[in-house]
């Protein structure tokens, strides 16, 4: 439903899912998929095929790099993005299904606090070319984003407490509350915090609709 042709689409693990990749290439755009353990294989064999060039220098590997240290009144961060054509690994697991795959990434995140450091290895899999400079920048406007909006869940409704695990759950209710969260933000005529406007919503039935109708602005809620 939306125009995508010429963009750059981030999506967390939970949308690396080889029907998205493919209707995001359909759209003439580009793809950035987090890879976790919600694919085994393909993670694990990235996982070790970077940890072996690595330990070698990536010697003979046409690889890109880039590195950004930001500094600020918090924990200072090094973060190094490394991206690889696909062409230089061995075939990877149903590689053929991901459509458009052209290049693996590998960002690498050491976040030195007052009295340790920590890191984090994260990798992705993308259909644009390898250049660690535009994907990382990619990645890094992705998680700006993704923070700004994981503490606004969390301050409004009481994500990081959520206890709900079991099958397809997790997704369903993260889903329900972004949807909420943006139809809380659309809705104008109640000039207050997030937060309050969902107490309000919660007490007020017409309000409530207004909420709806903020949703969804070319229907109309009665």
């Amino acid at each position: 439903m939306l125009d995508i042709s010429g963009y750059i689409i981030t999506i967390d693990a939970m949308g690396t899912q080889k029907s998205i990749a493919q209707k995001i290439i359909a759209a003439d755009a580009d793809y950035i998929l987090s890879l976790k353990e919600n694919h085994p294989t393909l993670h694990q064999q990235v996982k070790d095929w970077f940890a072996t060039a690595q330990s070698n220098g990536f010697k003979d590997i046409d690889v890109s790099m880039s590195q950004r240290i930001e500094k600020g009144h918090h924990p200072i961060e090094n973060r190094q993005v490394y991206t690889v054509p696909v062409s230089q690994l061995p075939a990877l697991h149903e590689q053929n299904l991901w459509t458009g795959l052209t290049t693996v990434v590998m960002v690498v995140r050491s976040i030195q606090h007052w009295n340790k450091t920590t890191q984090e290895v994260q990798f992705y899999i993308t259909s644009l070319k390898s250049d660690a400079n535009k994907i990382g920048s990619a990645i890094r406007q992705h998680w700006g984003i993704e923070n700004s909006v994981h503490w606004t869940l969390d301050v409004t409704f009481n994500e990081d407490e959520c206890r709900i695990h079991s099958l397809h759950s997790p997704q369903n209710f993260s889903l329900l509350r972004r949807i909420a969260l943006n139809a809380l933000e659309r809705e104008s005529s109640f000039r207050r915090s997030i937060r309050q406007k969902s107490r309000r919503a919660a007490m007020n039935d017409q309000y409530m609709l207004s909420v709806l109708a903020a949703a969804f602005p070319n229907s109309t809620l009665s």
